[in-house]
């Protein structure tokens, strides 16, 4: 069992095309023995936004603070904190903070 604060993982920019100031944690991952999950948390600032993509895996999203929306083919959702979000695989999506706070949220993938 591994247990840690969040605060203690060093937080990295997210720095690829289409991201704009947003920040990434790997809370859990496969370096921690994780046989088949990674929980990873966003800090995407005020004004900033993650690439609009797609890959092959799903993804589960609750956010924890913050305002902003989640961007889907044919338009968005709002988010708040306890939104819930599944992003099924092969869907376009991309994330967006729109309010006046950082927008973080946790985000859980298969390995």
């Amino acid at each position: 069992m591994i247990v840690r604060r969040y605060s203690d993982i060093k937080a990295q920019a997210v720095d690829m095309d289409g991201a704009k100031d947003v920040a990434k944690r790997v809370l859990v991952s496969e370096a921690d023995g994780a046989p088949n999950f990674i929980m990873r948390q966003f800090i995407v600032e005020p004004g900033g936004y993650t690439p609009y993509h797609t890959h092959n895996w799903e993804h589960e999203i609750y956010v924890l603070s913050g305002r902003g929306q989640v961007l889907k083919h044919g338009g968005f959702n709002e988010l708040e904190a306890g939104s819930v979000v599944f992003v099924a695989p092969n869907e376009e999506h991309g994330f967006e903070n729109t309010g006046d706070e950082p927008l973080v949220f946790l985000c859980s993938i298969p390995k």
